[in-house]
């Protein structure tokens, strides 16, 4: 038994497909402690019926589609009418497309592939500095993870068990906190002597044309959910249905032959994440019977006492995890590991779910194997140590911004005692 695990592992380091892997263990798990292996059926079974799940692929779809469309473009070019007056305002016009852009496609892959080839030259032509735009874009690739409808989230949610319209307001403050500190150190680096963009009326008027389908859209879905209309589900479906007609019948920027294949490339990205969502609920149903999250927390216990060490030592391990595992897989693994934890210690699970968040999302951009350091070495053709070097004075704003939503949980929940 212990060498078919073994082996398992080994398969891992081959870059065996996550879902089997976590699958197997589950099942060879299951057989050791005489569980019956329908366990993992029931649990798919159970998730398909959970509603908050629902809204997973309805919000995938959505976000594929505006990355395959022309509203990235449009977004930059609107922000930068509105905004470009600013010091450092295509720099802070950079931070806020990422920021919305992620938060609707949940990958920030996905945004510097999509955005990147924009914003490098946009900066470069408008003077600042290649090392501190590449730096700029491949740090604020994943900023909008904690801003609603943000897939890992809803996916935390669901794992948590925690209300998702709680942990979408609980992510705005911390989220604009770090959008904040990163803007001011933009504005600081863009130096005083940048021309700025004068406006007029007929900039002004094709902006506002171009963005007025795609603007509406997160306060309809802010609105919807906290104004008591709809529902996370049901405000998933209405997203999804607005932005098919606003970018196939508005725009025209997609066809109906792009349709399927988009709707195609959405489902595969849902059925991996439900799939290993199953095998790691399955597992974690084993470790339970097995009492391992008791047993593990009475011996972190042992050694620290006070929730602060516990927070300082689960942010180091959350950054170490962020670094090397996307963040889809580190939520199905990880939390149901920590969150008993936690608990014991004392931390809300809404505020968990948010320091975990911020943990991957800087992990992302963290040296020397941070996700986003080798996707933007790619896409910017440059030497993933430059990105090193490019992103480090942006790490470490973010690393400040992460002590502060860890040490002031009411910047988390702040927002649900008013509105929640």
């Amino acid at each position: 038994m212990n060498l078919l695990k073994v082996i398992i592992v080994a398969l891992a380091l081959l870059r065996t497909p996550l879902f089997l892997v976590i699958s197997a263990l589950a099942l060879i798990s299951f057989y050791s402690a005489d569980i019956d292996i329908s366990v993992v059926i029931i649990e798919m079974s159970r998730l398909a019926d959970t509603p908050l799940l629902v809204s997973l692929p309805l919000f995938i779809f959505a976000g594929v589609l505006l990355s395959e469309s022309n509203a990235p473009k449009r977004m930059l070019r609107f922000s930068q009418i509105f905004l470009g007056w600013l010091p450092g305002g295509l720099a802070v016009v950079s931070l806020l497309v990422c920021a919305v852009f992620t938060a609707f496609t949940g990958a920030s892959g996905v945004t510097i592939f999509a955005l990147g080839g924009l914003l490098l030259p946009a900066l470069i032509d408008d003077g600042y500095d290649e090392k501190f735009s590449m730096g700029l874009i491949t740090s604020s690739g994943s900023l909008g993870l904690l801003f609603p409808p943000s897939l890992p989230l809803i996916l935390y949610g669901v794992i948590a068990e925690s209300r998702i319209d709680h942990l979408f307001l609980a992510g705005i403050l911390p989220g604009l906190c770090m959008l904040l500190l990163l803007a001011g150190y933009s504005i600081f680096k863009s130096g005083s002597n940048r021309p700025k963009k004068q406006l007029n009326r007929k900039e002004i008027i094709s902006g506002i044309q171009e963005i007025a389908w795609e603007f509406p859209l997160p306060f309809f879905l802010i609105g919807g959910i906290y104004g008591g209309i709809l529902v996370p589900s049901e405000a998933a479906a209405v997203t999804a249905l607005y932005v098919l007609l606003v970018e196939v019948f508005i725009h025209r920027d997609i066809n109906f032959s792009q349709l399927l294949p988009i709707m195609s490339k959405s489902m595969v990205l849902f059925g991996g994440i439900l799939v290993i969502l199953a095998a790691s609920m399955a597992s974690t149903n084993y470790l339970i019977d097995q009492q391992v999250p008791s047993r593990l927390f009475e011996f972190i216990q042992t050694y620290i006492n006070s929730k602060y060490s516990f927070l300082l030592l689960l942010n180091l391990f959350l950054l170490l995890v962020g670094a090397m595992l996307d963040i889809f897989s580190a939520l199905v693994l990880i939390v149901p590991l920590i969150l008993p934890i936690a608990l014991g210690y004392g931390v809300d699970p809404i505020h968990l779910g948010i320091i975990f968040l911020t943990n991957l999302q800087i992990g992302y951009c963290t040296p020397p194997v941070g996700l986003n350091l080798f996707l933007a070495s790619y896409r910017f053709e440059k030497p993933v140590t430059e990105l090193y070097r490019s992103t480090l004075p942006f790490l470490g704003l973010l690393l400040i911004t992460l002590m502060i939503i860890t040490y002031f949980p009411l910047l988390s929940s702040f927002l649900i005692a008013q509105f929640g």
